[in-house]
């Protein structure tokens, strides 16, 4: 009988390997094959058979509607047996000792891609996975098996990220029980080749060094998926504060780094941006506490490579065309808001490369090139979200004076946080701020007097239109304008006596 599940099996893999869409009437059959595949994978076949078996279920594990007999307990505790993943920490040591057996591994990672898939697109699954502790397998596994095949790595870290997003249950137990933040911190140490030089301080890169493999930053952007769900919520005691600082320190080296691709060296940074947005702003001081090459003082020694990584990518990701800004952009600038709200050092450089001294005031601050106009132009951005962040971070800049800021940006595009502050009336946030550099210009001082404080800038004079006319032309406009008021005087005397009838 399992002939003809693996036959139909091949088949419908080589047909369907890169469906997704299934037609609705084949619903019954496609169910069916599930109970099937389960029922020959739960029985003594060979590797190959499983591979076969698996490698179908994943395809029709991509379809909602059928998977009833894959996320039964019994259906879930075959694909978890199959993956290596029952029995605990047994299950990292059973798989150490197959690593060389290629076939027995390929079971493994399609067994990890079915539960990938299952979990993710049901609710039954996520629940029996809770119930049979997927996430304690998991987490045994990437204890026991730091090497080994990329692909098996990969896949348990995608499905403890899916896992602990979608069960808050689980995402609680892998942070308390399971000690899962060190854990994946391990793993980023091991992935990213690490080494420390200090108490949160990793080795400098070489100069001459490759750009990571592409598996490596694969493993790298999965384990940071899954450090962001479990740094959701607090974390704050004193072995979390080491863990999450030496996890800023990883970060920073992670955001110094370049993968192959330009395209895959944004996503890395992208989930790196997320995952620092969860953490407590003192974990910040981490980012820039590191020597400063040439012992440059003008931060206070501060090291500021990585905040200028961050501002990079802030731009780039306002320049991309079509972009989904809220969730491209508003956790950059989040971060670099927060940032520069309580550090000191952070928000002076930032405001150097955002907002330098004015010099040219007769352009709108919305108009051209720069990275702050690119940020004024976002605060009347459609999008409320984006345009608040886009506006709360100039502020910031602008130490919370609404002065400051209206010089930057000018009335009319800054009326919308000023009204949500409360500020329209003019003065300053409730962030106590230093009191240090005046960057007016000699420029700025001689025009602030003709600056209009709506748009931002100096407008050109409008024309006179009466000084190019003739004699003639002026007597007719006056001619005109008198009929006009007299016509309007007498309609309202005329409403007013009807008014009184």
């Amino acid at each position: 009988m399992h002939l003809t599940f693996v036959s139909l099996g091949i088949v419908l893999y080589f047909q369907n390997n890169l469906t997704f869409t299934f037609d609705p009437k084949g619903e019954d059959l496609r169910s069916r094959l599930c109970q099937g595949l389960l029922t020959v994978l739960g029985r003594q076949v060979g590797p190959r058979c499983q591979s076969t078996c698996l490698e179908t279920l994943r395809i029709l594990s991509r379809d909602k509607r059928v998977l009833g007999p894959v996320g039964t307990r019994e259906g879930m505790l075959v694909l978890a047996g199959l993956a290596r993943l029952r029995g605990g920490a047994e299950g990292g040591d059973c798989l150490q000792r197959e690593v060389q057996i290629e076939e027995k591994e390929r079971v493994v990672v399609e067994a990890l891609k079915c539960l990938c898939n299952v979990v993710f697109n049901s609710t039954a699954a996520q629940q029996v996975g809770a119930d049979v502790q997927l996430a304690r397998g998991l987490c045994a596994r990437l204890h026991a098996a730091r090497t080994g095949r990329h692909e098996v790595g990969l896949f348990s870290l995608r499905l403890l990220f899916l896992l602990s997003a979608l069960r808050p249950d689980v995402r609680g137990a892998l942070r308390r029980e399971l000690c899962a933040v060190g854990l994946l911190k391990e793993v980023l140490e091991c992935t990213l080749d690490v080494r420390w030089v200090g108490p949160y301080e990793v080795a400098p890169l070489d100069p001459q060094a490759l750009p990571i493999p592409a598996e490596d930053n694969e493993r790298a952007m999965e384990a940071l998926k899954a450090l962001f769900n479990l740094t959701l919520s607090d974390t704050s005691d004193e072995d979390g504060d080491h863990q999450l600082c030496l996890i800023t320190a990883i970060i920073r080296h992670l955001l110094m780094l370049k993968t192959q691709a330009e395209d895959k060296t944004e996503e890395a940074h992208s989930h790196a941006i997320n995952l620092l947005s969860n953490l407590p702003v003192s974990c910040l001081d981490v980012l820039i506490d590191v020597p400063v090459q040439g012992g440059q003082e003008e931060y206070s020694g501060k090291n500021m490579d990585v905040v200028q990584v961050l501002l990079d990518f802030m731009e780039k990701r306002i320049d991309k065309q079509g972009a989904n800004y809220k969730e491209g952009l508003t956790p950059v600038l989040s971060l670099l808001t927060e940032g520069s709200r309580y550090h000191r050092e952070i928000r002076r450089y930032i405001k150097t490369q955002v907002l330098p001294p004015l010099k040219e005031v007769k352009v709108r601050p919305e108009i051209g090139s720069t990275i702050r106009n690119k940020l004024v132009r976002l605060m009347t951005h459609v999008d409320m979200g984006v345009k608040q962040s886009a506006a709360e971070f100039l502020f910031v800049l602008c130490k919370e004076n609404v002065d400051n800021l209206l010089k930057y940006t000018g009335y009319g595009n800054a009326a919308g946080l000023l009204v949500a502050r409360g500020l329209l009336a003019g003065g300053r946030g409730e962030t106590k701020y230093s009191d240090d550099e005046n960057s007016d210009t000699e420029e700025y001082k001689s025009a602030k007097p003709f600056i209009n404080p709506i748009t931002g800038h100096v407008e050109e004079p409008m024309p006179n239109p009466i000084e190019e006319m003739t004699e003639e032309q002026k007597e007719y406009e006056a001619q005109e304008l008198l009929e006009s008021m007299e016509a309007v005087g007498m309609s309202l005397q005329h409403h007013y006596q009807h008014a009184i009838n």
